[in-house]
C-alpha cells in the first residue's frame, strides 16, 4: 500500500457536529452540553462541509462525525447520506448512551464504514462515574455486541486517566470477549473538563506504552490517540524481542507496568509472540485535521490553536497552506521532541506541549525519552519504520 500523502491530506477529518450530548464525562475535551450551540453550522453548511471533504480527492479522507454526540444532531442522517453519494467514507463516534440503542438500525444501514463506542473501565460503575451517566456502561457493551452482530465495524476507545488506568488489564479482557479487533486508547490531556489532577507522570505514561505493547500481544490491533510515544515504545519492544535482547536496555518501565502486566497474565494468561500495534505517523495536524460545531478549524479537537474557518476558507487550503500544520508536519519542534530521533515516527503530542507550555510545537512534557541515550539500536529501528 502506498504512503499515504500527509502534506496533500488527512487521513481523518472529525467534526464535531454539535456540542449537544446527554454525557457529561469529567474528561470531556469538548465540554458538551445537553442542547446544541449557537453558531453550530448549519444544515446546508453541514453538507457543504462534506463536499469539501470530497475536495481533497481519492482516497478521500474518512469523515469522522464526534461530538459531543452525532446523535444528538436532528439531520445526522442526511449528512451521512451525502458523504455515501460521493463516495467519501463516514465513520461515527456515538455516545454510549440510550441514544445509541434507539439508532442501531440506522447505524447498521450500509452508510457508516465504522463505529467507536468509549468504554473506559471493566467496572460499569467506574465507567458511569466518568462519564457521569447512569446506564453508559450497559449502553456502550449491547450497542457493540449488537453491531457486531450485524458486521459492523467496532472499535473502543478507552480514556486513560488517574482514575481508570487500573481497569486496562480488565479492559483487554472485555475487548476479546466481546470479540472487538480495535482498541483506541486515549492519554488524557488536559483540555475541557479534564483536570491534570488526573494526568499521569512521565514514567506512568512509559508504564502504560509498554503495557499496551504487552496488550497488543493477545490478538488485538492496538492504537493511542495523543499517546505517540508508544510508537517509540513499541518498536522499541519489538526490535528487543526480534535481537533477543533485555527489554529493559531499550525502555525504562516502573512499578504501574509491572503491576498492569502482573493482572492481564493473571487474567489472560501469557501473551502470543506477534504484537499487533499500529504506527501510521499521524499526529495533530499531520494526518488528522479537527472542525468545530461552528465551522472553526483546528490541528486537533485536543489542540484549541484555531488554523482557519470552513465558513471563510475551503478545508483543503487551511490542511494544506496552514503555517502551523506545515511545521508539525516537517517536524518543527522544540526541546527534547526537536532533538529526538523518533520525532517523525512520534513527534509527541502536540496538544499537550501546548496544555502545558502554551506552545504547539513545544516539548511533550509526558514524555520521559532523552534524545541520544540509546545508541545505534535507535538508527537500526528508525532505519526500519514506515509510517
Amino acid at each position: 500500500m502506498p504512503r499515504w500523502p500527509f502534506e496533500e491530506k488527512p487521513l481523518l477529518v472529525f467534526w464535531e457536529t454539535t456540542k449537544a450530548c446527554p454525557l457529561a464525562c469529567i474528561h470531556c475535551r469538548a465540554e458538551a452540553i445537553t442542547r446544541p450551540m449557537p453558531g453550530e453550522l448549519s444544515h446546508a453548511e453541514g453538507l457543504e462541509l462534506v463536499r469539501q471533504v470530497a475536495e481533497f480527492g481519492r482516497p478521500y479522507p474518512v469523515l469522522v462525525l464526534s461530538g459531543g454526540d452525532p446523535l444528538s444532531r436532528e439531520d445526522i442522517w442526511e449528512l451521512v447520506d451525502e458523504a455515501h453519494s460521493l463516495g467519501v467514507p463516514v465513520a461515527m463516534a456515538p455516545s454510549p448512551s440510550k441514544v445509541l440503542l434507539d439508532n442501531i438500525d440506522n447505524i447498521a444501514g450500509g452508510k457508516v464504514s465504522a463505529v467507536s463506542i468509549s468504554i473506559d473501565h471493566p467496572s460499569p460503575e467506574v465507567h458511569d462515574r466518568v462519564r457521569r451517566y447512569s446506564g453508559s456502561w450497559e449502553a456502550g457493551v449491547t450497542a457493540i455486541r449488537e453491531l457486531l452482530r450485524r458486521n459492523v465495524k467496532v472499535q473502543v476507545n478507552t480514556a486513560v486517566m488517574r482514575s481508570t488506568v487500573d481497569g486496562l488489564p480488565g479492559m483487554v479482557r472485555l475487548i476479546k470477549d466481546l470479540g472487538v479487533g480495535v482498541w483506541e486508547v486515549f492519554y488524557l490531556v488536559p483540555v475541557g473538563r479534564a483536570r491534570s489532577e488526573e494526568d499521569l507522570t512521565p514514567v506512568e505514561w512509559e508504564d502504560v506504552s509498554a503495557f499496551l505493547f504487552e496488550a497488543s500481544r493477545y490478538g488485538i490491533t492496538v492504537r493511542t490517540s495523543e499517546g505517540p510515544m508508544f510508537r517509540r515504545v513499541s518498536l522499541l519492544l519489538s526490535y528487543a524481542m526480534a535481537k533477543g535482547l533485555e527489554p529493559s536496555k531499550l525502555v525504562k518501565v516502573g512499578a504501574l507496568y509491572s503491576r498492569l502486566v502482573g493482572s492481564l497474565k493473571d487474567l489472560l494468561g501469557e501473551p502470543g509472540r506477534e504484537a499487533k500495534f499500529e504506527t501510521s505517523g499521524t499526529r495533530d495536524g499531520k494526518g488528522v485535521i479537527f472542525i468545530s460545531h461552528d465551522g472553526m478549524v483546528y490541528p486537533s479537537g485536543f489542540l484549541p490553536v484555531p488554523v482557519g474557518s470552513v465558513r471563510r476558507d475551503r478545508l483543503v487550503n487551511i490542511y494544506r497552506r496552514s503555517r502551523l500544520l506545515v511545521d508539525v508536519r516537517e517536524a518543527k519542534f522544540k526541546g527534547r521532541c526537536g532533538a529526538c530521533e523518533f520525532k517523525d515516527i512520534c513527534g509527541g503530542s502536540r496538544a499537550r506541549a501546548f496544555a502545558y507550555s502554551g506552545d504547539p510545537l513545544g516539548e511533550d512534557p509526558a514524555c520521559p525519552y532523552v534524545p541520544g541515550s540509546l545508541g545505534d539500536a535507535v538508527k537500526e529501528v528508525t532505519a526500519s519504520w514506515r509510517g
